[in-house]
């Protein structure tokens, strides 16, 4: 179930599930059963279900039905008038008894639960008027809140707060999770998310072809590169990861060291003269070669037994950083580039799209934080509509031909022809200096070992993820490419192939 539905492709698995047989009002009773359920288990005295004008509405008008013949106290308040409600919302107000109250603040006084059937996923305007009022006063109330399908105001396809919207203590939703169920800043506001199932079948999915999916190892573990028990070192593939100067070797070897952890059979820290000495002494299965400048870089990378190179970890802005870049895109390996080689392109984007676009199959993955993502491809957020970060990067990966990982405690990774993943599973202690670093090691160190791109970014990225959470608070970028020997070691019993 790692499909993530937009709210258009949650619509065509209702409507190839109605015209299946299933009726809409059928969906609906499983709906709000399901959204009962989940009050029951929380045994709360008094309940207060807070219904919407539409579907959403509908669902909370037969979990009011269900509750109230369990025995518990319910009190129904619906934004909009009960005449004016249609389809199958209308059917499901009716099966309701118990009294309507318009929607207002006071009729939450002294609820132990509020459920809240305001919106769904598909709400496309910022909130005002009755209806953010009663947002906000949902999360002023000394209550619980179940959520039905989406927080109320959370755009189901973006993630993003539509003026407004309802702080869930859970949420539940039906068939797949949305984008805004683990985009940010929608993720937040949901609490644990429960999909329920009800009714419509996964037959349906091949209809819709859902492109965005959550980062998990059963999206990738098919690629994964497994060591195999008669594999040696040079069958695992040889990274390069150039270093910058003397006094900016660092984040070059973080990423070095990421990639040997990732599994490359060999890693080379292609390093300046100047800083040949720090680079040797700080590193030891690492290899250094002496390189300086795009001339020799291109010689180095002549040998074929080098397949990843990565640029951009502390290696400086500017002309040099361009040329460097250039050279390693002329050649047939897998490019990594980060950091300071995509801002060195801050002026002149088209320059490095062309250069990756007559890769052809060769791959180039390019890991933008959102200021090196603003500066390179000049897209900038939209806060209020149906734009959403996945967006942002599939415009990026068009542009350039190449795979883009978006990063953030969200990291969306797209590649050419619109496939996404989004992570979920990074700590906030991963926000530290050099954990990105070690990420585009951990990229290199999978593509090395011949994983496709996109799904080496994104097992990198979940791999990242589960590296800060094993390392833990005030963890720093040393600390995730020693922490990865345990994850390998709970992913590989996962896959069965260890012990």
């Amino acid at each position: 179930m790692l499909e993530l539905l937009t709210t258009a492709e949650m619509a065509t698995a209702d409507r190839l599930t109605i015209e299946g047989g299933t009726p809409g009002i059928r969906l609906m009773e499983q709906a709000g059963r399901a959204v009962a359920d989940a009050v029951t288990r929380r045994s709360p005295g008094s309940v207060c279900v807070v219904a919407g004008p539409g579907n959403n509405g509908g669902d909370g008008f037969v979990c009011a039905r269900i509750l109230f013949e369990r025995g518990y106290p319910v009190r129904l308040l619906l934004l909009g008038e009960r005449d004016k409600l249609k389809g199958d919302a209308a059917e499901a107000s009716r099966s309701f008894k118990g009294a309507v109250e318009p929607a207002q603040p006071a009729g939450l006084a002294d609820a132990d639960l509020i459920v809240d059937a305001l919106f769904g996923a598909g709400l496309d305007r910022p909130l005002s008027g009755a209806a953010r009022a009663m947002i906000e006063a949902i999360n002023a109330a000394d209550a619980a809140v179940v959520a039905v399908d989406l927080p109320s105001g959370i755009n189901g396809t973006s993630g993003a707060v539509m003026g407004a919207a309802v702080q869930a203590s859970e949420t539940v939703t039906f068939f797949r999770r949305k984008p805004g169920h683990v985009l940010l800043p929608g993720r937040l506001h949901c609490g644990p998310v429960e999909v329920a199932d009800i009714g419509i079948p996964d037959s349906v999915l091949p209809g819709i072809a859902p492109r965005i999916c959550a980062n998990a190892p059963t999206l990738w573990s098919a690629k994964f590169p497994v060591p195999a028990p008669g594999g040696h070192k040079y069958r695992r593939g040889h990274a390069v990861v150039v270093s910058g100067g003397q006094s900016h070797t660092g984040a070059a070897r973080l990423a070095a060291r990421g990639a040997l952890r990732a599994g490359a059979g060999l890693v080379t820290l292609a390093s300046p003269r100047e800083a040949l000495a720090v680079n040797a002494a700080a590193s030891l299965a690492v290899m250094v070669r002496p390189i300086d400048g795009a001339p020799e870089l291109s010689a180095m990378l002549a040998d074929p037994r080098l397949n990843t190179v990565v640029l951009g970890p502390g290696g400086g802005v500017g002309a040099p950083m361009r040329d460097m870049v250039l050279a390693a895109l002329g050649g047939d390996q897998a490019v990594v580039l980060d950091a300071d080689a995509l801002t060195s392109f801050a002026e002149t984007p088209k320059t490095l799209f062309a250069a990756i676009k007559a890769r052809g199959a060769s791959p180039t993955v390019l890991t933008p934080h959102e200021g090196e993502f603003a500066r390179l491809f000049k897209i900038e957020p939209q806060a209020a509509d149906n734009s959403s970060k996945y967006d942002r990067a599939r415009q990026a990966t068009e542009a350039s031909g190449a795979v883009v990982l978006l990063k953030g405690s969200d990291t969306v990774v797209a590649e050419p022809g619109g496939r996404g993943s989004i992570t979920e599973n990074a700590p906030p202690w991963l926000a530290t200096a050099g954990s990105g670093d070690v990420l585009a090691g951990f990229i290199a160190g999978l593509l090395a070992q011949g994983m496709p791109a996109f799904e080496a970014a994104s097992a990198a990225t979940w791999l990242h993820g589960e590296t800060g959470s094993e390392a833990g608070p005030g963890l720093i970028a040393e600390d995730l490419p020693e922490a990865l020997r345990a994850v390998y070691r709970r992913l590989f019993v996962d896959l069965g192939v260890w012990p």
